[in-house]
């Protein structure tokens, strides 16, 4: 009978683990967007608005991606990048760029910094949908990036 139950409760298991996104966002309207746009994607998702905790965030919880603004209150996005890619605990973990610096030299340097996407501000949700499906891949359920596919 156990053996049952334990067969019954991983049919019930979810195929797709949610991912889990850490979005460093100082804007409350953009983080909301971040949210929405996060929540329908089927993610799991840690807020953070100061750029000083997102580090420790990082390391303890692993997120799957991180996206970041680049113009932070204390420390840039820049300089909190620079870090991860440093620590042996986060610099394998993919990070976006979400940045109202837009010319083609700051998307350049943003790149060089350690990002490993980059989209500009103001941005449509279907373009942040689908950059976000680009880098978490498999590990989303596919129904939810099907539509962005097409």
């Amino acid at each position: 009978m156990d053996l049952a139950r334990s067969l019954i409760s991983e049919e019930k298991k979810p195929k797709y683990p949610q991912p889990l996104v850490l979005a460093v966002e100082d804007n409350d309207d953009n983080l909301m967007l971040i949210t929405y746009t996060l929540e329908s994607l089927g993610c799991k998702l840690i807020c953070q608005t100061d750029s000083y905790s997102t580090l420790l965030v990082a390391k303890e919880y692993q997120p799957d991606l991180i996206l970041m603004d680049i113009l932070l209150p204390g420390l840039s996005g820049i300089d909190v990048v620079r870090y991860l890619k440093k620590e042996p605990l986060t610099c394998e973990i993919p990070v976006i760029a979400v940045t109202a610096l837009a010319s083609p030299e700051e998307r350049e340097r943003i790149l060089m910094a350690g990002f490993d996407d980059y989209i500009s501000k103001p941005y449509m949700i279907e373009d942040l949908e689908a950059l976000i499906c680009k880098v978490l891949g498999k590990k989303l359920n596919p129904e939810f990036c099907f539509d962005l596919q097409q």
